[in-house]
């Protein structure tokens, strides 16, 4: 049979489109399809509207992250309650998306309250092994991030652990400890007795003095003591501790330093703790310099019927074929974060009249925060331009979820077109998002935040399915890697 449409129609006339959709749930047609040869117009990309789901079959059980240059161990990276998860992993209930969206922007004002004040004048431009380590899309724990699974102790004990560029100590929940001083888990709590090569750090010595804004008083047996508190109000105190960390099965982080966590609260529940991946000397990146050149890089899954992966070292010098790159800043008032120089924005393939004043205050890459947060002058034309090019479709809106704005129903409907969006850097490094990195519970996913010429956050939504490989010089970006 022919399929047909009028919004289809006026559509094709507008753009040489022969896009037809399908609407059987409104009452318009009982089936949908394309016409033979039909020819996308530039600027828009049409997908199922079966992709936004999150898929109940695992999709890719055994992804290998691109070796290169002695790129040594790989490993698995999965949701953590998708299909590919395994069967260790946690069975608590996913948060609500009003619950999920409002930690995030608890966190996107935290950090935009960190770099506060950081003008363009204030930020600084500032040959490894290497070791690939698995992430997780962590949905379940409240914030929409990543989990990576590692071992920790003498013998080993599987950790999962929740990934963050935005923090720099890592931490796990240990013995002795009970609620409500410690969440539910599902995996045992770590238990330093069990262990032969766990210590606590003293009071006094080197490594308690570099934790910085993380030292807290000491206690008992002058052990050194830490704390931290995160942008969503969660917080973790506890001993500052050194272990074995294990990545793979060849490689192993000997006398990592770490949290041992003896009081938790906020937002954690169902991961056993946090590797911090900031630009701090307490991150697993700082530590493990000397062995891997401070030089990492990640590829966050699209959905948890997918997987991706994390890994430490690379190449050094220029980024490897396939990466746009652009200068990596920094800011002295927050110097833990990824910042880069967004310089322009497109959608539909047509660039944006935002002026150059609006990005100023620099961008920072966050696996922490779920959708970017854009100034408000780019944000509103963002906006403007895309709804003028979704207007075009007669999708019926949907009402606002959260600090998502722009939301439509697309129920009934066998395929979505989206105007395509584009994210311009320093140096010309563009990303153009696919559908996964445009549109999150069915709303455009960037917000509005601060002030123009403020702070930008480039979420993890964003950064989906591309290969995000990070030095002390530059921030590359690779599509297509996961």
């Amino acid at each position: 049979m022919s399929c047909s449409s009028p919004v289809a129609a006026r559509r094709a006339s507008l753009l040489l489109l022969p896009l037809l959709l399908c609407a059987g749930a409104l009452g318009f047609l009982p089936h949908c399809c394309h016409a033979a040869g039909a020819v996308e117009a530039p600027g828009y990309v049409t997908v199922s509207a079966a992709s936004f789901k999150p898929g109940s079959t695992c999709s890719a059980p055994d992804p290998v992250a691109p070796q290169r240059n002695g790129t040594s161990a790989v490993l698995r990276l999965t949701h953590r309650h998708g299909p590919c998860a395994p069967s260790r992993t946690s069975s608590l209930a996913a948060p609500s998306v009003a619950d999920t969206l409002r930690a995030d922007q608890r966190r996107a004002e935290y950090i935009l309250r960190r770099v506060s004040g950081a003008g363009a004048q204030q930020l600084l431009g500032s040959k490894a092994a290497a070791a690939t380590v698995p992430a997780n899309w962590g949905y379940d724990i409240g914030t929409l991030n990543y989990v990576v699974t590692a071992s920790l102790g003498t013998p080993g004990v599987a950790q999962t652990l929740e990934v963050d560029t935005g923090s720099d100590l890592s931490w796990v929940q240990c013995k002795p400890c009970s609620a409500p001083a410690c969440y539910n888990q599902k995996d045992p709590l770590f238990d330093p007795a069990q262990s032969s090569s766990y210590a606590a750090v003293p009071c006094g010595g080197s490594a308690c003095a570099g934790l910085g804004m993380y030292e807290s008083s000491c206690v008992s047996s002058a052990q050194c003591g830490y704390v931290v508190r995160y942008g969503d109000g969660s917080s973790t105190t506890g001993v500052y501790s050194s272990d074995t960390l294990t990545l793979t099965s060849t490689d192993a982080v000997q006398g990592f330093l770490f949290g041992c966590g003896r009081a938790q609260s906020g937002l954690f529940t169902g991961i056993d703790g946090l590797l911090g991946l900031g630009r701090l000397q307490p991150s697993l990146v700082g530590q493990t310099a000397g062995t891997y050149g401070g030089a990492f890089s990640y590829c966050l899954p699209t959905k948890p019927s997918t997987t991706g992966y994390l890994a430490l070292g690379g190449a050094s010098g220029a980024a490897p074929a396939g990466f746009s790159t652009t200068q990596l800043l920094s800011s002295p008032s927050a110097p833990t974060y990824y910042i880069v120089m967004l310089t322009g924005i497109s959608v539909g393939g047509q660039p944006l009249s935002v002026p150059a004043s609006a990005f100023a205050g620099g961008t920072v890459v966050d696996t922490g925060t779920v959708v970017t947060r854009l100034p408000p002058a780019a944000y509103a034309a963002l906006r403007s331009a895309f709804r003028s090019s979704m207007a075009s479709y007669s999708y019926p809106a949907a009402p606002p979820t959260g600090i998502l704005d722009t939301c439509y129903n697309f129920a009934g409907y066998g395929a979505v077109t989206l105007p395509t969006v584009a994210l311009t850097f320093s140096s010309g490094a563009t990303l153009t998002l696919g559908a996964d990195g445009i549109l999150s519970f069915g709303c455009l996913a960037f917000a509005a935040s601060g002030s123009d010429g403020g702070m930008a956050i480039l979420g993890n939504v964003q950064q989906r399915s591309f290969e995000v490989r990070i030095d002390g010089a530059s921030v590359g970006f690779k599509p297509n890697s996961c």
